[in-house]
């Protein structure tokens, strides 16, 4: 073996950490790296998944950049998995594959009427206010009042949005269809509920301060929430995250009542029951059972059912991840089955040949970005040390994927395409004092990034 030919599938964070972490590593032959992702541009969750007002969280581009400019490591935008390139493809051009596509797809959230018209997966609408190509251009904001179900950094996000001033959001890179849609919304109240208590939320502190700081929005906390238990004192006390998290809350709790013309509440204790629907299928309201602590961090019901008024509903209680074209995939988890990412197939401990995992496709969408880079490491240790189940490759020469995708009239894009995006959505924003405006339809990411003609 003189040269590793390895695929990586998903160039966001967890790709292009796997990608650099194999070309540092110590090891007896050379590696030659692609790196494919189905969206014209790089780095994933990072541009798509994070709110356009986070420009600190957003600044590890700036990292991610820097390893796809070095120069060894290609990237091909704008080819998908399963169709432009298959599995069988991958077999005949390299010895091995690491799939880190993510987890995109909302988890389900499995109550009564959760299919009405108003009821909205927080995925969708992340991927609509960062301006996902694949979405709609256009959101339907006509509620007045909203819930957002979850206690996690994602149902901040999509409340935050949902309340803050679209004024406010000029300064970022929110696209201009997006401001344009929030301008209109007519919201007055966002109601954000939990299951349990305060003290067990799965905010950050840093996620939590920012709601704080809205303009012209007021915070809403009850009282009847912050009867700790002891359970709830302990993890206070002993967690410093969570003391942080209390002292932001209490705080918020000793505020006179304001005159702001929005209102974000947080409703903990909130077993969700049902979204309730009026005559025309449309949601109406959130019911849910009012929970207790049981003395050991978490909840058991109290047979007290509420329900609040509102007319959309959004569900934030995690991602899931999305099956693969002939790779094993665990319908339950949402991940690729694996053990410390060498994939296996389906209900057993055998090893899929040449098949490896990293980041959400892999563990499961828990953890932050700097979780991301240990997984990888994991993964490519056995991507090494493997060599005894990697591909035999009929046509391993660089240029023949070039040859398959431009014979399939593949319009992908590479590193070079994507400074050329990124330099027409910062210009897009120079005018107006913003950051950048990114441009959203697929077609026109791709045409500025190949130098052909474009309609913005």
């Amino acid at each position: 073996m003189t040269k590793l030919r390895v695929a990586i599938v998903g160039a966001g964070p967890a790709g292009i950490y796997a990608a650099d972490i194999l070309l540092k590593a110590e090891r007896k032959f050379e590696v030659s790296i692609d790196l494919f992702d189905r969206l014209p541009a790089p780095y994933g969750l990072v541009r798509y998944g994070v709110a356009p007002d986070h420009p600190r969280i957003k600044g590890i581009i700036n990292a991610l950049r820097e390893v796809l400019d070095r120069g060894d490591i290609r990237v091909f935008g704008n080819v998908n998995f399963g169709t432009d390139l298959t599995l069988d493809d991958l077999k005949r051009h390299y010895h091995a594959v690491i799939f880190a596509t993510g987890a995109v797809r909302d988890a389900p959230l499995n109550i009564p009427g959760v299919e009405l018209d108003g009821s909205y997966g927080a995925a969708d609408f992340v991927s609509w206010f960062d301006g996902h190509p694949d979405v709609p251009r256009e959101w339907p904001l006509e509620a007045q009042s909203v819930a957002v179900i979850g206690n996690g950094n994602v149902a901040l996000d999509v409340s935050r949005m949902l309340a803050k001033h679209a004024d406010d959001l000029l300064s970022t890179e929110i696209p201009e269809n997006v401001y344009e849609g929030l301008k209109a919304s007519p919201v007055t109240d966002v109601h954000v509920f939990g299951r349990r208590g305060p003290a067990q939320v799965k905010f950050t502190p840093l996620e939590l301060r920012e709601l704080g700081e809205l303009n012209d929005v007021d915070m809403v906390l009850y009282d009847e929430d912050f009867d700790y238990d002891d359970a709830s004192k302990t993890a206070i006390a002993s967690n410093k995250q969570v003391m942080v998290i209390d002292k932001i809350l209490q705080k918020w709790r000793e505020r006179p009542a304001g005159t702001a013309s929005r209102r974000l509440h947080l409703h903990f204790y909130a077993k969700p029951l049902e979204v309730v629907g009026d005559e025309n299928g449309r949601v109406a309201a959130f019911r849910y059972e009012r929970t207790r602590p049981d003395a050991e961090g978490g909840v058991v019901g109290t047979g007290e059912i509420r329900e609040v008024p509102v007319q959309a509903l959004y569900r934030a209680v995690g991602y899931f991840g999305s099956p693969l074209e002939g790779i094993p995939f665990d319908k339950k988890h949402g991940v690729i089955p694996n053990r410390e990412g060498v994939a296996l197939k389906k209900g057993s401990n055998d090893v899929v040949p040449g098949v490896y995992a990293t980041g959400w496709i892999k563990r499961g969408p828990v953890g932050l970005i700097g979780h991301t880079k240990s997984d990888a490491m994991e993964t490519i240790r056995h991507v090494i040390n493997g060599e005894g189940s990697w591909w035999a490759p009929e046509s391993p020469s660089e240029e023949s994927v070039v040859e398959l995708l431009d014979s399939r009239g593949v319009r992908y894009t590479d590193v070079d395409g994507w400074h050329n995006l990124d330099q027409h959505e910062i210009a897009l924003g120079a005018p107006h004092g913003r950051a950048r405006v990114k441009v959203v339809p697929r077609e026109d990411m791709v045409a500025i990034s190949r130098n052909e003609t474009a309609t913005v």
